[in-house]
């Protein structure tokens, strides 16, 4: 069966970094173990210069039919000064919202010939190889009333909201849980329940998930400021952390620091399950950087690895997908890099020629 992939490759280096995952997608169907029918759509501030708006209708339509949705990056300040409705980063959040895709996986996996390319020590970092999961529809991006608004002083006054229902926490660490119990049944449920009632309801809920119906997974949980702390102080306490909206964005994105570069990383966005099908986004979690666009610097490893990720979330191929993996491990110990990866004594290669390196260490892999 052909699978469908509806390709987004955005602005900044999304075009550049999506042109080597396109790559490898075609090298899997020329070696004839799966196939697929890619179809690429505008999205982000090359959809608001193309239509007017970040995402049309007819694209959405497109993401809902595939079965699975492959983004490469979007924005630029080119957009800075569009409205916040129809900013790039809004397209996005319509994507996450329509397609029900309310589950971030977010790895932070240590490479082994990147471990002195982390800030941080490498005997902190040295195996690191965990996984956050982060809540995506809900929480203080989404929550109602929200706005910026003039007070009868004279002030100006900003509002946002944090609102979480009993359902919205309950299916993603459901999520978590199944996650925990495929790797090491230990389960981090991070929140500011001290100070917040939506973190008070957020360790309830969990906390009453676990007993019900994951006895077998271990469950702590600890404050979000705290985790801050503990994933630069001690990273490989944690196997599988669950948190919300907010403190997901911040907290995946420190942990992908301590690998070394955020173009390393892929994440998946995972929806509910309807029989056999699965709404599903992958995409690298670097940014567009438009300060490097166009100039093969970009590193595609991340966007590789998410095509990865789809093939062991989405299409049920975790062969092809490991060797995915491996062929970026191999590439790594041989050295070869891209300039936010460089290290003494590697080889510099530009955007292209990591693409390359990839194919060549795929194509030399026994294929049984």
């Amino acid at each position: 069966m052909r699978k469908k992939i509806l390709v987004l490759p955005g602005d900044g280096i999304g075009p550049e970094v999506m042109r080597e995952a396109l790559r490898v997608l075609d090298w899997l169907q020329m070696e004839g173990t799966l196939a697929f029918e890619i179809e690429e759509a505008l999205v982000g501030g090359c959809s608001i210069d193309a239509h007017g708006v970040p995402l049309t209708p007819q694209v959405l339509d497109k993401a809902r039919a595939a079965d699975a949705v492959l983004l490469g990056a979007v924005g630029g300040p080119k957009w800075d000064t569009v409205p916040y409705n129809i900013r790039p980063e809004a397209g996005l959040l319509q994507l996450r919202k329509e397609l029900g895709l309310f589950a971030n996986l977010r790895p932070a996996l240590v490479f082994a010939p990147l471990v002195r390319a982390s800030t941080l020590k490498p005997d902190v970092v040295n195996g690191l190889d965990l996984m956050i999961v982060r809540e995506l529809t809900g929480g203080v991006y989404f929550g109602q009333p929200r706005g910026i608004t003039t007070l009868p002083n004279g002030e100006r006054q900003g509002v946002n909201t944090q609102v979480y229902t009993t359902s919205e926490i309950v299916r993603v660490a459901r999520v978590a849980f199944d996650l925990a119990r495929l790797r090491g049944r230990k389960l981090c449920s991070v929140d500011k329940a001290n100070v917040m009632e939506s973190g008070k309801l957020w360790r309830e809920e969990v906390t009453r998930l676990q007993a019900a119906d994951y006895p077998d997974v271990e469950l702590s949980h600890m404050y979000a400021d705290n985790c801050a702390m503990q994933l630069l102080k001690n990273p490989r306490q944690f196997d599988v952390i669950v948190t919300d909206n907010l403190f997901g964005d911040i907290l995946s994105d420190e942990a992908s620091m301590l690998t070394g570069s955020l173009g390393m990383l892929p994440s998946a966005s995972l929806g509910a399950k309807d029989g056999s099908r699965q709404p599903a986004m992958y995409e690298p979690i670097h940014g567009s950087a438009p300060d490097i666009a166009g100039r093969g610097l970009a590193n595609p490893l991340a966007t590789i690895l998410s095509v990865a990720m789809m093939l062991r979330y989405s299409f049920g191929a975790p062969e092809q997908a490991q060797r995915i993996e491996s062929a970026v491990d191999q590439v790594l110990a041989e050295g070869i890099r891209t300039a936010d990866i460089m290290g003494v004594g590697s080889v510099q290669v530009d955007t292209r020629g990591m693409g390359d390196a990839v194919l060549q260490r795929l194509s030399t892999r026994p294929s049984g």
